[in-house]
């Protein structure tokens, strides 16, 4: 297909689509939607990446001239493109009691994908606007989408599923660059090389389009260059000494809460934790005991007989706490020493809506997709374990590793990352990999390594770089037994968070604000305009 052609038919009055209006308009609508399909598929587990850059090339194109209005209504169409496929994982979690969710599970997903759509819409409804105002239409673009995909993490309760970022997990020495100015500064550098290359096929004479495709290509080069010199200065002697085991059990949804499966359910743990070898630090899923643990002494003096005399085990439990309001429940992971006593715990502070909480519970008429006695409570947010002679470690309970800049804490930074999870509601769908992806990238913004051990996969040991040094396949039973990899220095974002990101559309702005002045001194005012 000629990307000329077919920039043309999109953004050209002269086409002969111009005589037919309705026509044209669902060629965009289309198109639009089509482009926001092509980034799922630049998502793990596909990672086809070029992907990426034609679904921004198009959106980029679609958007060239239109109204506020109007591109308010394609962003819309695009992020039905983007978070329908995205998204029909999360039927999985409905048909686990399907006699009472089931029928939810489609209009679910439409509901949300519903709702995420207005942050693509407002974003180019607002490039479209910064445009039509004089801003370079590349820009606007990628700024725009920066700082909706920004919200997307923060309004309400926040969910950044999906970044644009994450289309680069895959690639990792295009992922480095994260380090610096983390995963929505990353989606802006993506949108716009993507929009820039885009925007050279549209009315532009030779020279400007070259100086498009230029720019471009200096976006790319400069990101994986970077990401080249990062990887090649790392330490060959990555691994910190410490000897982990992570246990992956592989219990159905269904069966971890049956009374009549607990008991096979826990051997499962303890036959897979007792296999031969030696570990310092051995690793359960999140709610891998089925119960309260803390209120077990028997239980956990048992599992201490899997420990070696310094050994801990980090595993999840719910727990309770009677206080005057009536009790209190946590989704906790829990520090258990050889003789059985609890060294420390830790308290998911982000709760999934309506899976571990109904938020607006007294306006709002629904119920949790989850029985359980009660609506969980939030911890104090993240911190940093200290776990006897071991090195210090910051928790993500599942959910909470798809937030950037919120898994480790700022006052006492740990050694490495624990993700405690269970993705057995999503069965073997793509949910499970794109979680897995947000993990990693979690990885390479924090210069830590990461430990995941999921319920039914996917368990993997990452290391600082975001590169994945062992791995569990999804529906499967097993060990993973690795060394510790090593911990880097505090990376840019790890140190300012955000604020990188933002920096660096500033120093855009700053860039394109100045052209006036640099017109006969570079090629920069050219590319941008």
């Amino acid at each position: 297909c000629n990307l000329e052609v077919l920039a043309e038919l999109i953004i050209s009055d002269g086409h002969p689509f111009s005589g037919r209006t309705h026509l044209r308009r669902l060629a965009r609508l289309g198109i639009v939607i089509a482009a926001g399909a092509c980034l799922v598929l630049a998502l793990p587990p596909y990672s086809i990446l070029p992907l990426a850059l034609v679904a921004f090339v198009a959106l980029a194109l679609v958007l060239r001239g239109a109204s506020a209005l109007g591109a308010f209504g394609l962003g819309y169409m695009f992020g039905l493109g983007q978070f329908v496929p995205g998204l029909l994982w999360i039927t999985e979690s409905f048909q686990v009691e399907a006699d009472r969710f089931g029928w939810l599970a489609l209009p679910a997903v439409f509901a949300l994908a519903g709702l995420l759509s207005a942050f693509p819409a407002l974003a180019c409804a607002v490039a479209a606007r910064m445009a039509r105002s004089g801003l370079a239409p590349a820009l606007s673009l990628a700024t725009s989408w920066a700082a909706s995909e920004w919200l997307r993490g923060h309004v309400v309760t926040g969910f950044p599923w999906n970044l644009a970022a994450y289309t680069l997990a895959d690639w990792t020495v295009l992922s480095q660059a994260a380090s610096v100015v983390g995963s929505y500064g990353l989606g802006f550098l993506l949108v716009l090389c993507a929009s820039l290359a885009g925007l050279a096929f549209g009315r532009a004479d030779r020279h400007l389009r070259m100086l498009r495709l230029t720019g471009a290509a200096a976006i790319l080069v400069s990101v994986a260059g970077f990401g080249v010199v990062r990887i090649a200065t790392s330490d060959p002697a990555s691994d910190r000494g410490t000897q982990v085991r992570v246990v992956q059990p592989n219990i159905a949804q269904s069966a971890k809460w049956d009374e009549t499966s607990r008991k096979a359910n826990i051997l499962r743990l303890f036959s897979l934790s007792a296999r031969p070898g030696s570990f310092d630090l051995l690793l359960w899923p999140e709610t891998a005991w089925p119960g309260f643990l803390a209120e077990d002494r028997g239980a956990r003096a048992m599992l201490g007989w899997l420990l070696s005399e310094t050994g801990v085990l980090l595993t999840g439990s719910a727990e309770r706490e009677e206080t005057g309001a009536g009790t209190v429940y946590r989704n906790s992971v829990l520090a258990i020493a050889p003789d059985g006593t609890i060294l420390t715990r830790y308290a998911k502070h982000h709760l999934v809506p309506f899976g571990e909480y109904v938020p607006w519970r007294s306006v709002l008429p629904f119920q949790r997709l989850v029985q359980s006695l009660g609506d969980f409570a939030p911890g104090p947010g993240p911190s940093t374990l200290a776990i006897g002679p071991h090195p210090y470690v910051g928790v993500a309970i599942c959910y909470e590793a798809i937030f950037p800049g919120h898994v480790a804490d700022d006052a006492i930074r740990p050694d490495w990352i624990f993700n405690a999870t269970n993705d057995a509601w999503f069965g073997t769908s793509i949910g499970p990999w794109q979680h897995l992806a947000s993990a990693r990238m979690r990885a390479v913004e924090e210069g830590l390594p990461l430990v995941r051990a999921a319920n039914t996969g996917i368990s993997a040991v990452v290391d600082a770089y975001g590169r994945t040094v062992a791995m569990l396949e999804l529906g499967t039973a097993g060990i993973i037994d690795t060394r510790l990899p090593r911990p880097l220095s505090p990376t840019p974002y790890a140190r300012f968070g955000d604020w990188t990101a933002l920096a660096l559309v500033l120093l855009a702005w700053v860039t394109i604000r100045l052209r006036p002045r640099l017109r006969n001194t570079t090629f920069l005012t050219r590319i941008s305009t």
